[in-house]
């Protein structure tokens, strides 16, 4: 929203830097930016204010808002993600705050909420998938899941009912969650077989797909690896061994 407002983007500005870890912020310096970016006829307010890589450009969360990145006294800031270029190619910058935030959120949710796949051996690394058992993709998906158990990786599914919580889907999603046997009952609705609603109260599936919106799920499947990176969409498993550093 506040990016069509102020029409700007940082999208295809590439800044020459290396990323380094942020100063302290001088205390003057972030009273200034959060006086002059608080505006509340546009409903904004700042949330924190930290340096960025770039000298005399600082990162600003609004609340329930994007992080933007804002000249010393706030007069000026641009909408968008911060790039670096590195020897081994664009880093952004941006995004990899972004996977700390995301982590903190998935790693709140407790396993009990979830419906896990794990491997019989060693588990080497987890994916949280958010899934919906009416996405085709997430079918798909899920027929890799024996795979990526015998290879070690545990996948931990949460709900994300693209139609919403009033929906056909939502209520598929609750009765996986909501069965006696969680595991089968979801394998049964990917495999697209009949299973009779059972939408029980205190289920975590609106709670999971209000979360998914915080993190930036757009669309399932969605998976957050143990850094907390967000791979939006389908992947093999060779492929998503390759992502995970275990091939």
């Amino acid at each position: 929203m506040i990016a069509k407002i102020l029409g700007a983007t940082l999208a295809g500005f590439i800044f020459s830097a290396v990323a380094l870890a942020a100063d302290p912020v001088d205390k003057a310096v972030e009273e200034e930016l959060r006086k002059n970016l608080a505006i509340p006829s546009m409903n904004l307010a700042v949330e924190s204010v930290a340096a960025s890589e770039i000298p005399g450009v600082f990162a600003v969360q609004f609340v329930n808002g994007p992080l933007v990145y804002a000249n010393t006294s706030g007069s000026y800031f641009i909408v968008g993600d911060l790039y670096a270029v590195a020897p081994d190619g664009l880093v952004n910058i941006t995004e990899r705050s972004r996977d700390g935030e995301r982590l903190a959120l998935v790693e709140g949710v407790a396993e009990a909420d979830m419906i896990v796949f794990s491997p019989e051996g060693e588990t080497r690394a987890h994916v949280t998938v958010f899934t919906d058992t009416s996405c085709f993709y997430c079918q798909k998906l899920h027929q890799e899941v024996p795979e990526l158990n015998k290879r070690g990786v545990e996948v931990r599914y949460m709900a994300y009912p693209r139609s919403g919580v009033d929906s056909e889907s939502y209520r598929q999603m609750a009765t996986a969650w909501c069965a006696d046997d969680p595991q089968d009952t979801l394998t049964r609705l990917k495999n697209r077989e009949t299973v009779a609603n059972k939408v029980c109260e205190n289920n975590p599936v609106a709670a999971q797909y209000e979360l998914g919106g915080k993190i930036g799920v757009r669309g399932t499947p969605a998976i957050v690896t143990e850094s907390g990176q967000l791979i939006p969409g389908y992947q093999s498993a060779d492929d998503l061994m390759v992502t995970l550093g275990l091939e």
